[in-house]
């Protein structure tokens, strides 16, 4: 029973500190406008012939500071990211709940959080990416990350790409 209670201790002491720094991380401004964000970014991408990378989520949800953090410190995986989109981090929490948004983003939250939409240069929703397609065990897999956005760059939906 003791040896019981000190593995018990032992992983919480371990396990604590992730679920701690989770929770500090904030990847998300609570206060922003996404409609303006978006805006923003589909201008950016319009003219520099990128798409655009919606990444709903929260600060709350430990998955999405994990998505984040996952493409974030992969030299590969940030660097297509920035090179194919211009991406906006939408926040979704009990205080701003994104409804107007989510609606005519057609409901993406359907698949949970986080949930990631493609919109093309002109803003037309060209995709919703449920995420938990991509994870593998308790984080994300790279290879399904990158095949993911290479499959909704701006290149993949190029007519001239499939020309002979």
């Amino acid at each position: 029973m003791m040896k019981r209670i000190k593995t018990l201790v032992l992983s919480l002491v371990m396990i604590l500190p992730m679920l701690l720094s989770a929770q500090e991380q904030k990847i998300y401004d609570t206060n922003a406008d996404a409609k303006k964000d978006i805006a923003k970014a589909v201008e950016a991408a319009k003219n520099s012939n990128k798409h655009v990378f919606l990444q709903i989520g929260g600060n709350w949800c430990p998955w999405c500071i994990k998505f984040h953090n996952f493409v974030h410190n992969d030299a590969e995986l940030s660097s297509f990211m920035a090179d194919n989109f211009e991406v906006v981090k939408v926040n979704y929490d009990q205080n701003n709940r994104q409804e107007e948004l989510l609606t005519e983003l057609e409901f993406p939250q359907r698949f949970g959080f986080p949930v990631f939409v493609i919109l093309d240069g002109s803003g037309k929703r060209i995709h919703t990416q449920n995420s938990a397609f991509l994870e593998k065990d308790k984080s994300y897999d790279k290879d399904k990350i990158l095949r993911f956005l290479k499959n909704w760059s701006p290149a993949a939906l190029d007519p001239a790409s499939y020309k002979k």
